[in-house]
């Protein structure tokens, strides 16, 4: 078992930067192949970016590559969310995510602990 808590959400103006962290406790954090998901009002829940177990491999949603970095720091537990270039199709809630599975985390069903969420809002 593992406890997700997501933190750095806000309201931020387009073109503007955030970073998200989420700090994770239980299991030992390096086990897990992390990700973070993203889900607007009244749309399903999607991929936004995904890092390997050891943090040597990133993959990301092709609407956020570019503005957006994932990485991770297994001696804090911490997953990090670093995104730029901010726009109004971002805003969301967003999700911290973790697998037991040794694949590529980009899918919901693949998914076996989330964390509560942290708002996102961009203005325009």
């Amino acid at each position: 078992q593992v406890r997700l808590v997501e933190s750095g959400g806000g309201l931020v103006q387009a073109g503007g930067s955030l970073r998200l962290s989420c700090v994770a406790s239980g299991r030992t954090f390096s086990d897990y192949n992390m990700g973070w998901f993203r889900q607007a009002p009244g749309k399903e829940r999607e991929f936004v970016a995904g890092i390997t177990w050891s943090g040597s491999s990133t993959y990301y949603a092709d609407s956020v590559k570019g503005r957006f970095t994932i990485s991770r720091d297994n001696a804090k537990n911490t997953l990090y969310l670093q995104m730029d270039s901010l726009k109004p199709e971002d805003t969301a809630v967003y999700y911290c995510a973790a697998t037991t599975l040794r694949i590529l985390l980009i899918n919901t069903y693949q998914v076996n602990y989330w964390g509560q969420g942290t708002q996102v809002t961009v203005s325009s």
